[in-house]
Order: structure tokens, then sequence, then C-alpha cells
């Protein structure tokens, strides 16, 4: 360290910000990740000067990464350079190193390089690394607040210890702040904490300690000022109002691109899934409140309403998607409630995941081969030409069958009586289920005399005239005017039944294609 960095140095730590001022001057000052620094750890024998490897520090802000670093290089007698991964390119980076290879050569001397932000090096910056760390030229510490198995390179990663640093616990961050308010390099006693005011900051810094000695340092410096001016009594107070003006908002702990993204997004949509409405609107206001794209989430809530509810709540899918539209309409801040009432509506429906297994089913078919060419009176007959192919011939239009449908093989021949859809016995699947049984008999042909297939009520339609269990049901009761009639005049009013009948009253076309 030249003069000019040590009288820099000596400034900060007595007119620098209070975060800066309270770094921890040793390993015993360090409050919270125990997990890291217990006797005997790689890390501990890192700082206390015991081996040269280089070290990943992974964690969120205000955890003590920097200090970590800062005392590493102390701890050991070595040299502490310092670059952010904001600022520097690799010209930066090689002058570090060639400096440390001299220096090395002439004095014995290592080098701790210590990289704020890792992650924000491009491949090429970090790639420039390798050698140093691979030679020992240098020790190289970085931090980075995300992935290191996404954001660095793998070379890199493999060469250096990783440490992961949790969040301070409330406790932790209580420590702290006491320790500011009556240590010399804080306020030494010259003010007194309310218990009240200490408990606020405590909560909203999110386990953040660099933001809860900032928060504290605003409140601190306006009492004291009060003080100086004669406006406050004898011996100055942080109360919570003046914490509260300090402080009125939590740390929001969100990446968009990193861990957090992943994370809270994979518990909200389990939270869906798992039918947790309150869990579900607490994840979704993390992302929101973190600054997470709405779009996303409106997307996630889309493919969720097909992917975990699908026909057992046929309406959850135009639920998700007017929630979407709304979205685009009205935007943010008013498009929270559009997103919460979907994120509410999924969460209560009744769920099945019938839908993606019969679509993966049919797709891995696909991709194994299974198919042939379409049968004969599937394929198009539109055009001229077509009738001398053959195609269309035998095609039975199921409008003309009183049943409404006819037998059919519609499949391939490989896959004739496949089943793919299958309905669970949720919500409206279950009174799914009849209909398709009977649907599949006679177009496959196992029912010898095929009469009218059962008509399958509207889902609201369906709720109304035979309630599912509690558990099943969709959010919300049908409206009076969509309740069916009683069953047994169904048949009166029915619009399958009114088609069938029209149909029944004129005579099949022989040989129609359509």
């Amino acid at each position: 360290m030249s003069l000019f960095d040590a009288e820099l140095a000596d400034t900060l730590a007595r007119t620098g910000p209070l975060a800066a001022r309270m770094r921890p001057a040793s390993l015993d000052e360090v409050v919270g990740q125990s997990h890291l620094l217990g006797p005997g750890s790689p890390l501990r024998r890192l700082v206390e000067g015991v081996g040269g490897s280089s070290l990943l520090l992974w964690g969120p802000p205000g955890t003590g990464k920097t200090t970590i670093a800062h005392l590493v290089s102390r701890a050991s007698g070595r040299r502490f350079r310092e670059l952010s991964a904001v600022t520097a390119g690799v010209k930066d980076v090689r002058a570090v190193i060639d400096d440390a290879r001299q220096t090395l050569a002439m004095t014995g001397v290592r080098t701790v390089l210590f990289i704020d932000e890792v992650h924000r090096f491009t491949r090429s910056q970090q790639d420039s690394l390798l050698p140093a760390v691979e030679s020992g030229w240098v020790t190289l510490v970085a931090a980075t607040t995300e992935n290191p198995s996404f954001s660095v390179v793998a070379p890199l990663l493999s060469r250096s210890l990783l440490a992961r640093l949790e969040p301070l616990t409330d406790a932790d961050v209580r420590d702290l702040l006491l320790r500011a308010a009556r240590d010399p390099r804080g306020y030494g006693g010259a003010l007194t904490v309310a218990d009240d005011a200490l408990d606020h900051l405590v909560r909203l810094s999110g386990g953040d300690a660099r933001r809860a000695l900032t928060a504290l340092e605003a409140g601190a410096e306006a009492v004291l000022a009060g003080h100086r001016s004669g406006e406050a009594p004898e011996r100055p107070v942080l109360d919570l109002d003046t914490a509260a003006r300090a402080i009125d908002r939590a740390a929001v702990r969100y990446d968009r691109d990193g861990d957090q993204h992943y994370d809270v997004i994979s518990a909200f949509i389990k939270s869906l899934r798992g039918s947790d409405v309150d869990a579900a609107l607490h994840y979704l206001a993390r992302m929101l409140e973190g600054g997470e794209d709405p779009r996303f989430i409106a997307r996630r809530m889309i493919i969720l309403a097909s992917e975990d509810v699908g026909l057992a709540e046929p309406g959850a899918l135009g639920v998700a998607v007017a929630a979407a539209q709304a979205l685009d309409t009205v935007g943010l801040p008013e498009a929270r409630l559009a997103l919460a009432q979907a994120a509410i509506h999924l969460a209560l429906a009744p769920k099945s995941n019938a839908v993606i297994t019969a679509i993966d089913a049919a797709v891995a078919d696909v991709r194994a081969g299974r198919f042939g060419p379409v049968p004969t009176p599937l394929r198009d007959a539109h055009y001229p030409g077509a009738a001398r192919l053959g195609h269309g011939a035998g095609y039975r239009y199921p409008h003309d069958d009183p049943a409404g449908v006819s037998r059919q093989d519609h499949l391939t021949p490989p896959l004739v009586g496949r089943d793919y859809y299958r309905p669970s016995g949720h919500g409206f699947e279950e009174r799914v289920s009849p209909r398709l049984g009977r649907l599949r008999a006679i177009i496959r042909g196992q029912d010898a005399s095929p009469t009218e297939a059962p008509p399958i009520a509207a889902p609201h339609t369906a709720a109304a005239t035979d309630p599912a269990p509690a558990s099943d049901q969709a959010p919300g009761p049908a409206p009076a005017s969509d309740q069916a009639p009683d069953p047994a005049s169904a048949t009166a009013s029915d619009p399958a039944s009114d088609a069938d009948r029209a149909t029944q009253e004129r005579p099949p076309v022989p040989g129609r294609t359509r």
C-alpha cells in the first residue's frame, strides 16, 4: 500500500460512511457466517494466512464479502489490490497481474486481488485471470451476488474455493447496530437508540448490514444535528419516528437475472400448483416489488392454467389470458389486481395434469417413430383428382349419425386404440370421463348398437346441478342465470339433443365427405 493509499484509508476511517468506519478489523468482529468461519475452516485458515487458495465469495449484498477480502489481505500480510468488474477491463486485470508477478519475484510478497461483482466480467475477461490464479501469482478473492455456476466460467470456478454467505439474521443485525452506537468508530455512545427504532431498522434491513448501518447513520445524523442546535434533549435519542423517516421500505432481495428470479418464480408456481393461495400472493408481491417483468409472471400463469389445471376448470385458461391482456391494457400498478385475481383463481381451482400428460405422450410416440400415413378417409379431398386417389372415400360425417359421432378410425394404424387423454377425477374432468368412455366405444366400434352419446354439461352448468366436492370446485359459484334445469328435463333444453333430433328428421346423405 502506498503512502497515499494509507492516508486515504486513515481519512475514510475517521470521516467516511458509517458502514466503512465499522468494517471489522478482525475475524472476531465479523457477525454472522459462522458456518464459514469456524475453527479450522478453509476460509478461516485463509484469513489467518495459512494456504493460498483463491476464493469465490457468493452471497447477497451486505453480508461481508468485501470485509472478508480485506481481512484475507490484512491477516496474511499480503499486498491488496481491488478492481470492480463494473469499470475494469482486461487491460486493468493484466496490469495488476504483471505488477503482482514483479513484486513476487523481487520481494517474495504475494498479492491479493479482490474483484467485486465478478459476474459482470465477460468470459474473455474471466479467462484472463486463469494463468495468474493457476500459477499462484495472485490470490484471487472474487465477490458475486449471482450463482457462480451460471455467472463464472468453469475453469475459474474449479480453481477456487467457493464460500456461500447467508443473509444476516435479525440478531446479527441488532448486534451490529448496537456496536455502531457504542463503538468509537461509530457514535461512541453519543446517542441512544430506542428499542422500537432498533426493531424497525432490523426489520427493514432485510439482512443487509450495509443497509442497516446506512439507515442508522441517516437517523443518527438527524438526531445529532438537532442536539447541536439545541432542539434535542440533553442525551439525544433515535426514536421510531426518526428511524421511519430514515428507512420506510424493506429491502427486497431480488434480481431479474439471477437466483432470486428463478427461485421466487419457482416458489410462486409451486404454490399455485399446491393450491396455497396465500403463499402464491406472497411470492407474486415479492416479484412485483422486486421489479420483475410482469409479462413474465402473466406468461407463467397462462402456462400453469393448461399444465396444472387444464379441463378440471376450463375457465382457468381464459382467466390467465385475460389477466395478461389487462396488463397490456392498463399496465402497472393497476394491473397487479388482475394478476392477483388470476393467481387466486388458479390457486383455488381444482388441479389436473391430464392435458400435459396427454400431449407429451402423443409427442413421445411421434418422436419414437410410432406413426403411419393418414388414413384414406381422413385425407384432403377438396382438390381435383383427389377422388381418383381415393382420398376421403369411406369418411363418415358425424352429423349424419343420430349419436353425433360415428364409428371411424382416426388414428394411424400403429396407434389405433391408443388412449392419450386420461381425465382426472377432479372438477369438470370428473364429468368428462363417462362421456369420453362412451365416445371411445362408439368410435372404435366397441358398441354394437351405438345410440345417442350422453351430453356433457358446460362446467358451470354441471357445477350448479351436480356439485363436486368442495375441494374440487372452481372458484366462485355459478351465476343464477347459468344454472341448469333439473336433470330430468335436461334433454328438452340441451342444444346437443336439439341438433340430434334435427339430424334424425332428415335422411343422411350417402357418401358425404366433409
